[in-house]
């Protein structure tokens, strides 16, 4: 299967040597030849004036997906405590299900995690596949990989949903390679298209510059993995029972295929920007770690906590958990300050769900101020201190 010529029409116009973006045709004795660079997309067949370009590729037939039906969710937990990003994504499954009228599922795996059934029910669940082994007490990830797939294989899911977080990122192609599935990561939005209820899938491309909406028809379940903070958990009334199915888990040691010989938990402060109500974040404009310091002070009388761009990370003024965009963390704070921040469409990727947005930059035509509700033009250096003294001059009249 190729793309033919028909030298008796063929003009030699350059018209499919310009339109072609891998260089696969050439011009040569006035007629277009095409070379080993083409992939055969196509792209010279529609823009050719005299019909000379053909090809005997045919479509790709799409299957029916007719028994495949719910939206799962992967409900990802860690020593018994489930994670935030489960309850967004099934706040998402919850409007899915309701638009292709099918059923919410939540997959849940580890040991001893019964208690968790009542909070997937209360954030929507209608099922849930529950697997317990002693080998899934941690997230390893072939027996996680393993496991879900024999579920997917034997139920047939329609929508499959995991969080893109550390766990997810690792499961989720495992998942895809195992069933030749595809699979579109980081997703920042999930509707489903009205002319043939596929999942449309979107997420930032080419470096944060535009936003690419995917979609996987043929294959299913149809993969994607969303980014904590971009959904909001909703609870529902509607579920009054959740129907629990046990899994009959079949493990062996080698299958895990490495061992955990122990957990170190790392100490000093837990950071959870996901679950801060004020952030302060300083961008370029802080100008050195010296710089931040206000800003610790601001977000400290507020009860918040401080971010930064992927400048201030990569300059090492701030630990990488505290950066907000795009290759960073999505939060949704009450109230975000942003501090020395221009509004790069990749920072602003992961702060446009915050509720209220305070901008300070000395440019008055920095984007941030677009999506900001209220602008401070000034220096950040003179501004943030000052608002500091004014909230703890506040307090202390209120204590008064």
């Amino acid at each position: 299967m190729a793309i033919h010529i028909d030298y008796d029409l063929c003009t030699g116009c350059k018209r499919c040597v310009k339109i072609c973006p891998y260089n696969g045709v050439d011009v040569k004795d006035g007629k277009a030849v095409i070379n080993d660079r083409c992939t055969s997309c196509g792209a010279c067949i529609d823009t050719c004036p005299e019909n000379a370009i053909s090809s005997d590729i045919k479509e790709k037939e799409i299957p029916d997906f007719s028994d495949f039906r719910g939206i799962w969710v992967f409900a990802e937990q860690v020593d018994g405590i489930m994670g935030r990003v489960t309850r967004e994504l099934l706040g998402l499954g919850q409007s899915l299900a309701r638009e292709l009228d099918q059923e919410l599922s939540a997959v849940l795996l580890g040991n001893n995690v019964d208690h968790l059934i009542e909070e997937l029910r209360e954030y929507g669940a209608q099922n849930v596949y529950l697997a317990q082994h002693k080998l899934l007490s941690s997230y390893q990830t072939n027996p996680f990989a393993k496991v879900i797939s024999e579920l997917i294989v034997e139920n047939k899911p329609n929508i499959f949903l995991i969080g893109a977080t550390a766990i997810g990122r690792d499961l989720a192609p495992r998942i895809s390679m195992r069933l030749n599935l595809g699979l579109t990561a980081d997703c920042t939005e999930l509707t489903i298209d009205p002319d043939d209820s596929s999942l449309l899938q979107t997420r930032p491309a080419f470096g944060g510059n535009v936003m690419a909406t995917i979609k996987t028809p043929y294959s299913r379940p149809q993969m994607a993995t969303v980014r904590p903070g971009v959904m909001e958990a909703k609870k529902t009334a509607s579920v009054s029972e959740c129907m629990v199915k046990n899994i009959d888990v079949s493990l062996l040691e080698k299958d895990a295929l490495t061992k955990i010989l122990g957990i170190v938990r790392e100490k000093g402060k837990i950071i959870s920007l996901g679950d801060a109500k004020v952030i302060v974040a300083g961008g370029r404009g802080v100008g050195s770690e010296e710089g931040l310091k206000p800003l610790f002070q601001l977000a400290d009388i507020l009860g918040g906590e401080v971010a930064g761009t992927r400048m201030v990370i990569e300059e090492g003024w701030l630990p990488a958990e505290r950066q907000v965009g795009q290759t960073g963390q999505t939060v949704r704070p009450e109230l975000y300050i942003a501090c020395g921040i221009s509004g790069a469409i990749q920072h602003r990727a992961g702060m446009l769900g915050s509720r209220y947005v305070i901008a300070i930059n000395t440019d008055e035509r920095a984007p941030i101020f677009e999506v900001a509700d209220w602008g401070i033009v000034g220096n950040l250096h003179e501004v943030v201190p000052t608002l500091s003294k004014a909230m703890k001059e506040r307090r202390a009249r209120q204590g008064a």
